[in-house]
């Protein structure tokens, strides 16, 4: 049985072999002071929220991250899921599933009004799941790079 729970600073080796996967999934990397800003903000848990999923033995096995904005469409606010990644080792056993559905119960008892995210249009394994738990939009992201 898969258990979720928030993620705490004894969690940060683990947290990083998983940010680590997740970064090397999209083929991205971000600076090391991004990352230690990152963990922080989510132990802080004040704008950046993060759990861990782990497996019967404990391991962890998963990461999700979210944050919540004000939104001009309602008086209350979204939640954003920003980022989820499942061990290779551990797909197809509902780890996502799990972990989407602890955002989408924090979020409604945080009194968001929904809960959103992005994927890539090729991802589709993940598409099939996110097909069965949401609501696809239809809307198509685009965004401006700025460069300081």
């Amino acid at each position: 049985m898969t258990t979720i729970s928030p993620i705490t600073a004894d969690d940060r080796p683990a947290w990083d072999a998983l940010w680590q996967g997740y970064l090397t999934f999209y083929e991205s990397d971000v600076p090391a002071e991004v990352s230690e800003s990152t963990f922080q903000r989510i132990l802080a848990d004040d704008h950046i929220h993060g759990a861990l999923a782990r497996d019967e033995q404990g391991h962890p096995i998963g990461l999700v991250h979210w944050l919540t904005h004000p939104a001009t469409w309602t008086t209350k606010v979204y939640c954003y899921l920003e980022d989820l990644f499942v061990a290779p080792e551990a797909r197809g056993q509902g780890v996502g599933e799990s972990l989407i559905g602890h955002v989408r119960d924090w979020a409604r008892v945080f009194g968001a009004t929904k809960v959103y995210w992005l994927t890539a249009d090729d991802n589709a394994t993940a598409r099939s799941l996110y097909d069965r738990v949401a609501t696809s939009t239809g809307f198509v992201h685009y965004e401006i790079e700025l460069q300081p």
